[in-house]
């Protein structure tokens, strides 16, 4: 079919696995490969795995770069792509891995980003209701943060069938450190990491809790409140997301399972056995999401873990996943819902 691919912030984690996906996908190739202070590096420098690009550097990431391609991929931190979007042509599909045309509440993006508020981008979490024709049509999408991915797979269904109460959700989720970037920072030192779990922006500040909240009040019809605490693990790559609410009056595990069946013929979904639980080592490396279950009758909650490679479905393999739809191209090409293990 001949498209190209540029990235811009191909340079990060993000960005590496972006580069190593469209390596492999049979319809798209690797067009331009842009950085910001790494411009001007080989891209085995920061990449070495990526031998395929070893004879090429990273470029300044131009407007006038990037709009050579069919499809650019904004890998950038939270905060820049939206300067750099604003001056694409309107011809490329726009794919931004970062935060900045998430949010529809222009209050919820200044209070947790600090920055002017832009503008809301078609949400890029395809198994969701009503996703992929609005992707479809789509030229401008903003792909979903990696916490909120893990937590909305889990908890949109139940939700939407009216089984838990929107008002009291309480999520935990456990990340690598890949899901921090590449920015050199003392507390991502494999000193302080390895043999370590901590939580940090503790208390409703992580700026991932509008999204999540976005996400389940339109899966619902009303509000959600979420209390979110995020939780860096002492591994390079994964999310382990646990969330709890209130069960609905009458609610019971067999019926939260029958609300999981919404993902029966979804690609990159795995709804597990009963009683099978899942971890991060299972999704490593691919797209899949693991979801598991239970209803907690003691406490009178409903309990839904989900086990997502934060690199993959939560950020990497669900751009390329919503530009295939968006190109019209099979969903599935360049992404595998296989894991690697050990």
């Amino acid at each position: 079919m001949g498209l190209t691919a540029a990235v811009a912030g191909a340079s990060g984690y993000a960005g590496g696995e972006l580069l190593r996906l469209l390596l492999a996908h049979p319809d798209i190739s690797v067009g331009p490969v842009a950085a910001g202070s790494s411009a001007g590096q080989p891209v085995r420098a920061l990449h070495p795995h990526l031998t395929a690009l070893a004879d090429r550097t990273f470029d300044v990431a131009s407007p006038e770069l990037l709009a050579a391609a069919d499809v650019i991929f904004l890998a950038l931190p939270h905060g820049e792509s939206a300067a750099l979007a604003a001056r694409l042509p309107e011809d490329p599909l726009v794919v931004d891995l970062g935060a900045d045309h998430r949010l529809g509440d222009a209050s919820a993006w200044e209070r947790f980003y600090g920055t002017p508020y832009v503008e809301r981008w078609t949400y890029g979490l395809p198994e969701l209701p009503a996703a992929r024709p609005a992707l479809r049509s789509a030229r401008r999408i903003a792909a979903p943060g990696c916490y909120p991915t893990a937590a909305i797979l889990g908890l949109a269904p139940l939700l939407a069938a009216g089984l838990i109460e929107a008002a009291d959700i309480v999520i935990v989720a456990a990340s690598g450190t890949t899901g921090a970037g590449r920015a050199m920072k003392p507390n991502l030192m494999s000193a302080e990491v390895m043999g370590a779990l901590s939580a940090y922006k503790v208390g409703g500040t992580h700026q991932h809790t509008p999204e999540i909240e976005q996400a389940l009040t339109e899966a619902a019809g009303r509000p959600a409140t979420v209390s979110f605490t995020p939780t860096l693990a002492p591994m390079p790559r994964g999310i382990l997301c646990t969330a709890t609410a209130r069960l609905a009056a009458g609610t019971n595990g067999a019926s939260l399972r029958r609300a999981l069946e919404l993902y029966a013929d979804e690609p990159f979904v795995e709804v597990l056995p009963d009683g099978t639980w899942p971890h991060t080592g299972s999704v490593l490396g691919s797209n899949a999401a693991h979801i598991q279950v239970a209803a907690d009758t003691h406490a009178g909650r409903a309990v839904v873990v989900t086990a997502i490679d934060n690199l993959g479905k939560g950020a990497a393999g669900q751009a390329v996943q919503c530009a295939n739809i968006a190109l019209g191209l099979p969903e599935g090409a360049g992404l595998t819902n296989v894991g690697v293990a050990p």
